[in-house]
């Protein structure tokens, strides 16, 4: 019995959050009528600092979102993060999408929009605070958002670029 619990708590720890976001229908104009498909974009995040963001497209809502997580733990990206926040502020741009991300002191919480606080949740940020400018499809502001978790620099590896020891930062 105890091994059988420790090996459930093994596959816990290595199981990653996946949050739908948005399900799009699509509708294909063909000779013989319209044929209907389904897009997924999905977020998968491991809440200790690596997330991924992928689309799935398929005929049936659950195939889509499979291709979706598949894509999404295919392209995961690993970020810095500083104990619950980000260590510097930031602000990322995918196509018209535009996302602010700015740290903040322990217990303020996720200030965000839906897209934005299910990536900052995936990845395991629990004080920030967002403002999503321009775009507000859904897309565009969960890309913009990868992006900016992209350019996080924690003081060390700030510190090794420049050839500098972390005091001297």
């Amino acid at each position: 019995m105890e091994q059988n619990s420790n090996e459930s708590r093994k596959k816990e720890e290595f199981k990653n959050k996946e949050i739908v976001i948005s399900i799009n229908r699509v509708t294909k104009v063909v000779k013989g009528g319209k044929r209907f498909s389904f897009s997924a974009l999905v977020v998968v995040g491991n809440g200790k600092g690596k997330v991924g963001c992928g689309i799935g497209k398929a005929k049936e809502i659950q195939a889509a979102i499979q291709k979706g997580r598949f894509h999404a733990m295919k392209n995961m990206i690993i970020t810095s993060l500083n104990n619950n926040t980000i260590p510097h502020e930031v602000v990322g741009n995918f196509g018209s999408g535009k996302v602010m991300l700015k740290p903040a002191v322990r217990g303020t919480g996720v200030i965000a929009g839906n897209t934005v606080r299910a990536v900052l949740e995936a990845v395991g940020i629990k004080d920030i605070l967002t403002k999503s400018i321009k775009s507000s499809n859904p897309f565009n502001v969960v890309y913009a958002t990868i992006n900016a978790l992209k350019q996080l620099r924690s003081k060390e590896e700030i510190a090794k670029i420049r050839s500098k020891e972390v005091i001297e930062i």
